[in-house]
């Protein structure tokens, strides 16, 4: 039941249509050049391939449930980033009195907005940006205290909570530090999350203070503030909103400037800032609710310090002359954890969003430069639904290609992947045939650290190959504070998420229902536990949840039960194979795994979502496709139908035909036969974390999707 296993070049190579004597011409030309080239490069691949084989993580002892280990960390577990520096103000105060000057967190200046009608009537905002503006360490410092000293003089109390309710922004962290320095807890919420859920994790926290920005203040906020009765100040990191009566009495709504300038006038008069203990709750996580409603997960200083301590020492060289570029949500453990590991090593960290990434995106005015060909960027940390969606992008771009270019193209392509499977370098094709595709990033991107969800083997090799650098995937969960493992840089296998990393453990317990077992030969399967430092303290009020996933050993060791099924390859590095609440039993009894299935077929062109869906009381799978409007619209044009996309997508015919190339893409993928979907729904509307049918980290909302789609459900499995 693996379905992520690691795929051999040979699978993934790109299609070539050339004349067969033109072709053996040029395999001459290139076996010519690769003897040339041997010599030179032999020295330096070697290094890459001796590394690849190494041990990287072993057992601690010869008992099947025993814990795997970094081979790095066999005798004891990283704790501390720093010698002394065991909170997070403590970090903070060390990176900035080591960087002082140098540049932290920065901000492009917005010099124009636009509407720009869309020829379906639609009406798109466009921006033009200007140059990065840059806080140093000592301004954010500053900035930090004066605000942490504001919130004190409104009365914000230590060990007390604090929601942030923003997007990604310079504002945010700065919040974030002034709550770490004052002890005050940080209750964060994912800026995309619906009003219930806002309501839900404002009152189960019982916050009095809110740090928003104006637009999710008008657009969010001010419809569920009367249902928040604790609720007393409202402070906008980005000025005054426009309107100020809309609230009910006793909420009074601050700028963060005016706030900073309390702190200011105050500070003569002020106590010193509670410090915090490691122990103190830093930050309780809302997760995306990809099961239901959000959890708040409570994770300590010594929790953070612990799992950015691991992180940190799988990306090499980490230091000054980094730059970051911030996009994902804060509020996603993975975009915090990394923003933190940036901090502390003296890298820079330039805000952007999802629609100001590229020259390419929505919201970018054509001709003007998105924020990574203004930042160039050299460490990047991204879900997979965005690089399968700059996979496809490129790939359509290459289809667009005339004969000749296409050609020279995948040629390039397929002889890289052959190179890189053997631990070899290409510095002629880096140059001249993959440099346009790395400046869709900025050009300077030498590590992508992958997590959230599994990456398709197809996607990270395309990302190998084109970007010219690792794609490290990680695996980790809120409830270990997102540390778990990271792939070392030097090993390109697909399908890995690396070993543990030097702050945890892992061990796999078996799970006799789906037929897992840590004694399976070749490999040892179960489901993957979790233990560390960095494994957080459980469910804010929540204790039922908290024990069922949560428990300690006999050594004081804090365990933490993923519900995922992993198996580990022989040199310590772990492949996630399976999910529990993944796995479906059929009627006739037959396990299906909705994961595996979606990862065969979620990469295809003519797909850009899919969900797909099994109850045990049918024999087969269904499935909720959301299709690439251009690839369908050239397929029914093909097949002789027309309509405008709704029609289309509510055409049983188009159904049939999407359902004839899932099912040959499902066969290549060596699904069986009761994997493969039988009916389709074919959807008109995008899964967005707007629509409620995606987290921020885009992974599938199951609960949420069955319901959205019951009426067709019922449909495919003949009840109506």
């Amino acid at each position: 039941m693996n379905n992520h296993a690691s795929s051999k070049p040979s699978t993934m190579k790109l299609k070539q249509t050339i004349n067969p004597i033109l072709l053996y011409f040029i395999h001459f030309i290139i076996s010519l050049y690769t003897i040339l080239t041997y010599i030179p490069f032999y020295f330096l691949s070697e290094s890459r391939q001796e590394k690849s084989k190494q041990i990287k993580a072993k057992p601690v002892n010869s008992k099947p449930d025993s814990a795997y280990r970094s081979i790095n960390s066999l005798d004891s577990l990283a704790s501390v980033l720093y010698p002394g520096c065991d909170t997070l103000d403590k970090v903070f105060m060390y990176a900035k009195n080591k960087f002082k000057d140098k540049r932290l967190l920065g901000t492009r200046e917005i010099l124009n907005e636009e509407d720009e009608i869309q020829p379906n009537g639609k009406i798109f905002k466009k921006v033009i940006l200007g140059h990065y503006n840059w806080l140093s360490y000592e301004d954010v410092f500053i900035r930090a205290l004066d605000f942490g000293n504001g919130l004190q003089m409104l009365g914000q109390k230590p060990k007390t909570n604090i929601a942030i309710f923003c997007e990604t922004r310079a504002e945010w962290m700065i919040a974030a530090q002034a709550c770490f320095m004052y002890n005050f807890q940080l209750v964060t919420l994912y800026a995309t999350l619906g009003g219930p859920a806002i309501v839900h994790g404002l009152n189960e926290t019982e916050v009095t203070n809110i740090i928003t920005s104006k637009e999710l203040l008008q657009t969010k906020l001010k419809d569920i503030v009367s249902l928040v009765p604790r609720l007393r100040h409202i402070i906008t990191v980005d000025g005054k909103p426009p309107t100020w009566s809309e609230f009910p009495k006793g909420v009074i709504v601050h700028t963060m400037a005016a706030v900073q300038a309390l702190g200011v006038k105050a500070n003569v008069e002020s106590k010193v800032p509670s410090k915090p203990l490691p122990s103190d709750i830093a930050v309780i996580m809302y997760t995306s609710g990809s099961t239901g409603i959000p959890k708040g997960v409570m994770i300590s200083h010594s929790n953070i310090i612990a799992a950015i301590t691991g992180m940190a020492r799988r990306i090499p060289s980490l230091g000054e002359k980094d730059v970051y570029i911030g996009y994902l949500p804060l509020a996603h453990v993975l975009e915090l954890s990394a923003e933190l590991v940036c901090l502390s090593h003296g890298c820079r960290i330039g805000y952007s969003s999802p629609q100001t990434l590229a020259d390419q995106s929505s919201k970018i005015k054509k001709g003007s430069r998105g924020d990574t060909s203004v930042l160039k960027p050299t460490l990047m940390a991204a879900v997979p639904e965005i690089m399968d969606r700059i996979y496809k992008n490129v790939m359509n771009k290459v289809n667009e290609m005339s004969s000749f270019q296409r050609n020279l193209f995948i040629l390039a392509y397929n002889y890289k992947m052959e190179q890189i499977s053997k631990g070899c370098s290409t510095p002629l094709c880096d140059r001249f045939i993959f440099r346009n595709v790395r400046r869709l990033l900025g050009g300077n991107i030498r590590l992508l650290l992958c997590g959230g969800a599994p990456l398709s083997a197809t996607t990270q090799r395309f990302m190998n190959i084109c970007f010219c650098c690792p794609v490290g995937q990680g695996y980790g969960l809120t409830e270990s504070t997102g540390a778990g493992t990271i792939t070392e840089v030097w090993d390109y296998d697909t399908g890995r998420v690396g070993a543990p990393l030097v702050c945890c453990e892992i061990k796999l317990k078996n799970w006799e229902e789906g037929g897992y077992f840590n004694t399976d030969k070749p490999h040892p399967r179960g489901e993957i536990l979790i233990g560390g430092q960095n494994v957080t303290m459980g469910y804010y009020k929540n204790e039922a949840k908290t024990k069922t996933d949560f428990f300690e050993d006999e050594n004081g060791q804090r365990w933490l039960c993923t519900g995922d099924i992993g198996e580990f390859d022989p040199d310590g590095c772990l492949k996630i194979i399976d999910r529990k609440k993944d796995l479906v039993k059929l009627q006739a009894g037959e396990y299906v795994s909705l994961g595996k299935v979606e990862a065969a077929l979620k990469n295809l062109p003519l797909i850009d979502n899919i969900c797909a869906y099994a109850n045990s009381f049918h024999s087969y799978v269904i499935g909720f496709v959301v299709p690439n409007q251009k690839e369908l619209t050239e397929l029914a044009r093909t097949k002789g139908f027309e309509g405008t996309w709704e029609e289309l997508c509510n055409s049983s015919e188009m159904e049939n035909e999407v359902l004839k190339v899932l099912s040959e893409a499902a066969i290549s993928a060596s699904l069986e036969k009761f994997e493969i979907p039988v009916k389709i729904r074919l959807s008109p509307d995008p899964w967005t974390p707007e629509t409620g049918l995606v987290t921020d980290a885009f992974k599938l909302k199951r609960k949420e999707l069955k319901t959205h789609y019951q009426a067709d459900i019922e449909r495919m499995y003949g009840r109506k």
